[in-house]
């Protein structure tokens, strides 16, 4: 059977193998790769943040916390005052999918190339815009909204429930994955100098990753602000 392109991007998902009964608990590629980002980033904040001061801050204070404002001026210039509480949440998001849409200017293979992990941010995501219109309206004013205007459009407001999630996990998907196929074939099929592919891969690795991180988290802002009013 022939190997589609995703197959053979992606290669042998399953990396780590553990008996479990009669046969094996697959851990796959983008969930180890997932766990690395993480710890990467974790520890990177624990450097960040040790001996913080109050008065006669070091140079490393110092830009950790204008980080931390334009990383929280970015979510809450998106979310606006009424969604602040939340600003926090998405800048999470926006670093962690930033992180792992880069990881592929060290050879790795994006998590977010693999759709379970892109689903995973969309129900997530999709839970706390829900969550925050409940807390926002009750439960009983957030169920009517679905007969807004009117009540013969409920069945598609209800829908909309599964289309947003499906929106954004596909979104941030077929990118990743678009811009993975485009730099396999042009590094398999044409006979250019390695300073090419390595200035493509910078532009999609970083602007591109980028740009995919903040559109993800742009637009559940938009639907968390959706949620509020």
């Amino acid at each position: 059977m022939k190997e589609t392109l995703y197959e053979i991007l992606m290669g042998d998902k399953a990396l780590i193998h553990i008996p479990y009964g009669d046969g094996f608990f697959d851990i796959y590629k983008s969930v180890v790769v997932s766990w690395l980002v993480i710890a990467i980033v974790f520890f990177l904040i624990l450097f960040m943040t040790r001996d913080l001061k109050v008065h006669n801050i070091s140079k490393r204070q110092a830009a950790v916390e204008s980080f931390v404002i334009w990383i929280r001026g970015v979510t809450g210039g998106m979310i606006g005052e009424e969604g602040y509480r939340y600003r926090d949440y998405l800048g999470t998001v926006l670093i962690f999918i930033a992180f792992s849409n880069m990881v592929g200017l060290f050879g790795l293979t994006p998590p977010t190339m693999d759709i379970t992990i892109t689903i995973a941010l969309s129900i997530m995501s999709i839970i706390l815009v829900e969550g925050a219109g409940i807390r926002r309206k009750g439960v009983g004013k957030w169920a009517k909204g679905f007969a807004q205007p009117m009540a013969v459009i409920a069945p598609m407001n209800v829908l909309e429930l599964f289309i947003r999630p499906l929106s954004l996990c596909m979104r941030l998907f077929g990118n990743i994955l678009g811009a993975t196929v485009i730099m396999e074939l042009i590094k398999v099929a044409m006979p250019v100098p390695v300073i090419v592919p390595a200035a493509l891969s910078l532009y999609f690795d970083i602007f591109d990753g980028a740009i995919q991180a903040y559109v993800f988290v742009f637009l559940t802002s938009l639907y968390i602000k959706e949620a509020l009013e």
